[in-house]
Order: structure tokens, then C-alpha cells, then sequence
């Protein structure tokens, strides 16, 4: 008898919610005791499943960890995503506020297993972690925020996808050690870099000629 189709779907929904809740168990513990006590014991401890569930998903805590860092990257996205669609058309310098805030906040207060990597001084993880940020925030902008941008106003710099990875991550690695920084300087950097700081009151006399 053949598998109805809501009943595919609905095997697909509790296969996806319990991945996703073994995802989750694996960045509370790296959030809480740190990713040194990582462990597959720990992790089906906290949703309350056989290890052979785990190994189901995962074959190793490894690949359950980089999985778990796609996921917090996920959420990252989600945030931006929001902010993307939530811009007032034509505000450039309200844009320009808006994902100031947003970074500052998501690399300071997003909660997560990225905190615990930084905390754990795992320099090669953490250096991963940035770069599938940096490569999937640049991706993103580049196919949303720059496209509507360059319908309007021409884009004045090249390379614009290296520019925005290299704005991206360097910007995290800033804003980790430097926390007191005020928005409105992660603003100038990043209106700078891409020299549109001429959308901006600070700047309006470098604004380029039509």
C-alpha cells in the first residue's frame, strides 16, 4: 500500500524537528560547559535519545558540530534577511543605522555556539566560523541589497563581493575586541568602504554628482 502524501510530509516534519532538536542540545552544551565537552553522550543526555538516534543524523560530534555552526549561521542570515526586507526604500543612511545595530548586536549578544568558541580559543575553529559567515552574509547582500542598490545609484567599488567578505569579517573580528565601539564609527567603516558615505549627513559634501 502505497505511503500517502500527508503522512510524507509529516515524517519529513518530525525527521526535520528531531534533527533540528539534536542541533540545538549540541549548541546548549557548547554554550554551557564549552565545545572541550562536547560529547555524544552529553548531547543525547539533553533531548533524551538513544545514541543510535544521534548516529542516525551525525556520524560523528564532529560533523553534528560544523552542522551545528551552519545552523547558528542560519539564524545570522534569518536576522539579516529581516533587516534587508525591513528597509525603508531610498534611506540609504536608515539602512546604513539599521545594520550597524544589527552586527553589532549579532556578534555581541546573539546567543549560540559561536560565544563558546571564542571563549574556548579554538583560533582555527572560530577563524571558520567567521569566513562561512563572512562568505554567506557577503552572498546575500550581494544578490539582495546590492542589486536594488545598483538599479538606482552606480556601485563604486569592484570586486564586490571580496569588498563585502572582507568589510564582514573584519568587522566581526573588530567589534569581538573592540565591544565599546560606537555604532555610528562601525557606520563610517562600513559607508567608507563602499564609498557611499555621501548618502550621509557626516559626508553629504562627498556625495557623487548625477
Amino acid at each position: 500500500m502505497a505511503e500517502s502524501p500527508g503522512h510524507a510530509r509529516q515524517a519529513r516534519h518530525s525527521h526535520e524537528v528531531r534533527r533540528e532538536e539534536i542541533l540545538q542540545a549540541v549548541i546548549d552544551v557548547c554554550s554551557a560547559e564549552g565545545i572541550g565537552k562536547l560529547s555524544v553522550s552529553n548531547v543525547t543526555s539533553r533531548v533524551g535519545c538513544a545514541r543510535s538516534l544521534f548516529y542516525h543524523y551525525f556520524p560523528s560530534k564532529e560533523v553534528a558540530l560544523e552542522s551545528a555552526l551552519d545552523y547558528t549561521i542560519d539564524a545570522f542570515i534569518a536576522r539579516l534577511r529581516s533587516w534587508n526586507e525591513g528597509r525603508t526604500f531610498g534611506d540609504i543612511e536608515g539602512a546604513l543605522d539599521g545594520i550597524s545595530h544589527l552586527l553589532k548586536t549579532l556578534v555581541l549578544e546573539m546567543p549560540g555556539i559561536s560565544g563558546s568558541i571564542t571563549e574556548g580559543g579554538d583560533a582555527v575553529l572560530y577563524t571558520t566560523f567567521v569566513n562561512r559567515v563572512a562568505e554567506r552574509c557577503a552572498r546575500y547582500i550581494c544578490e539582495s541589497t546590492v542589486v536594488d542598490f545598483a538599479r538606482y545609484h552606480e556601485v563604486l567599488i569592484d570586486n564586490v563581493y571580496e569588498t563585502f567578505y572582507v568589510l564582514i569579517s573584519g568587522l566581526i573580528l573588530y567589534i569581538r575586541s573592540h565591544k565599546d565601539v560606537p555604532e555610528p564609527v562601525i557606520k563610517d567603516i562600513i559607508a567608507c568602504t563602499l564609498h557611499i558615505e555621501g548618502y550621509t549627513e557626516k559626508y553629504k559634501d562627498r556625495r557623487p554628482e548625477h
